[in-house]
């Protein structure tokens, strides 16, 4: 086991969407080890109903199962937040999609809808669904989920990239819009050992390790701890920041 950590969310809620594996579990874990409640969402209900009972159980966790992209869903996710544990304080965007690799030259525009529709328009949309829900009122923090793609030039990603970008001028525009109310910041990760991620270090990762001054790629947990600290009453000062967590890989150029 793990070094205890101080309850300092206790009696809070957060709903993390993405939350039935890699960043989006690790996170919530973090945020729940702190004292908080969780509301997960995922499109698999099987993955989410594991994830739900490896952080605890209905008493600190519950599901709703639904795509990102659905307004209904995002309503519903936020709606369980407040009816099921009385509150919404966190709120953090981990949705992101890839479906494509190679030149934007030849990216199919549809697919190019997509990738923003999922990674940044439904971002907002759930931002507008806490707001209007509980943040407005009551205040509380919000955390995207961007990537180092969003800041350099992605090779063989770059719609991806393109998105994130996007993702990481809109915690920047809502922090103005929403304060002070309401702190928003997102983190950055480079490459962290997730499903996801899988591509871009699988059968090489030694390699790819040695290109991060830390020596190592990064783990869930690594985004889970920065995560609990950007919500969290340490960071009250802190809003509109991207927190780059890359091992230093953008140091090296």
């Amino acid at each position: 086991m793990g070094t205890p950590v101080e309850r300092t969310l206790e009696g809070r809620t957060a709903l993390v969407t993405g939350g039935s594996r890699g960043i989006g579990l690790a996170i919530a874990r973090s945020l729940v080890d702190r004292g908080a409640r969780v509301v997960l969402t995922a499109r698999k209900a099987d993955a989410l109903a594991a994830a739900v009972e490896a952080l605890g159980g209905a008493e600190v966790a519950v599901a709703v199962p639904g795509h990102a992209g659905d307004a209904e869903h995002r309503a519903t996710a936020v709606r369980t937040a407040v009816e099921t544990f009385g509150s919404l304080e966190m709120l953090v965007g981990n949705v992101g999609v890839n479906p494509v690799h190679g030149p934007l030259t030849e990216l199919e525009l549809d697919a190019f809808r997509k990738i923003l529709d999922t990674n940044v328009v439904s971002s907002l949309g759930l931002v507008q669904e806490a707001w209007r829900a509980w943040m407005s009122e009551h205040g509380g923090a919000v955390l995207f989920v961007a990537s180092v793609a969003g800041l350099r030039s992605s090779p063989g990603i770059g719609a991806y990239g393109v998105s994130k970008a996007a993702v990481i001028n809109l915690t920047t525009q809502l922090a103005v819009e929403l304060g002070p109310a309401v702190r928003v910041n997102a983190v950055a990760p480079a490459v962290v050992k997730t499903r996801f991620a899988g591509a871009l270090y699988e059968g090489r990762e030694d390699e790819v390790a040695q290109q991060y001054p830390v020596g190592r790629l990064g783990v869930p947990e690594d985004v889970g701890e920065a995560a609990a600290y950007l919500l969290g009453d340490g960071a009250a000062w802190v809003t509109g920041q991207t927190l780059v967590l890359d091992g230093g890989r953008l140091s090296r150029g």
